[in-house]
């Protein structure tokens, strides 16, 4: 039962099908199923295997943006329950998530961000095409506990670094563990620039940023 709503979930998502990704969320939940679990095993492995498919040029953009709308649309059925479950908890953690500067993609970063708060924790996120004076600034202005730097694009992936490089050089490295992350990005990448971390997709992110908080 519940692999079968997991395969349907992933499958409208693909499809771009918000109506349909609404629709089987709300039977998720009728059926019993931990909204979180929907998420990781149905909705975000749909995107997933639509970002791996952008990657490789077998899909479009719009393809990549309707996927998005629909695993959106599933999430705003599930992540009430989710927050409404986790009211009393105390926030696990407070993490700033963006798409370094000349990179205009947010799909990716946003999934991380709605698995992020649907695990408890605080995000704060920045947006699209950040420019490392910004990333250098809000983390001095808001302390975030992790910060997760996107990049999509081969040749914004040095933005990463910069960012990196500017937060040591005003002092901040010290107070903020580092992220990297985006389909051109590597854990080799991750090791070369300082980062502390890197993930290769959402579920792995949230993983990642747990470990990162505990140590």
């Amino acid at each position: 039962m519940e692999s079968m709503i997991f395969e349907e979930l992933q499958n409208a998502v693909i499809e771009g099908d918000s109506e349909k990704s609404v629709s089987l969320a709300k039977n998720a939940l009728e059926a019993g199923i931990p909204p979180l679990d929907v998420i990781t095993n149905g909705l975000a492995k749909g995107v997933k295997t639509v970002g791996d498919l952008f990657s490789e040029g077998q899909v479009f953009l719009v393809e990549l943006i309707l996927a998005g709308d629909a695993m959106k649309a599933g999430m705003s059925v599930l992540l009430p329950v989710i927050k409404e479950s986790k009211a009393e908890m105390i926030s696990a953690g407070k993490v700033m998530i963006g798409t370094v500067q000349g990179d205009i993609h947010s799909i990716g970063k946003d999934i991380v961000g709605t698995l992020l708060e649907a695990d408890g924790f605080e995000v704060l996120n920045v947006g699209e095409d950040v420019q490392s004076e910004t990333f250098m600034e809000k983390v001095k202005e808001h302390k975030p506990d992790v910060l997760g730097l996107s990049s999509l694009l081969t040749v914004t992936m040095p933005a990463q670094k910069d960012v990196i490089e500017k937060l040591k050089a005003s002092g901040l490295r010290g107070d903020v563990k580092v992220i990297v992350g985006g389909a051109p990005t590597t854990q080799e990448w991750a090791d070369e620039i300082g980062a502390d971390g890197w993930a290769g997709d959402a579920v792995s992110a949230v993983s990642l940023v747990k470990q990162l908080i505990k140590g």
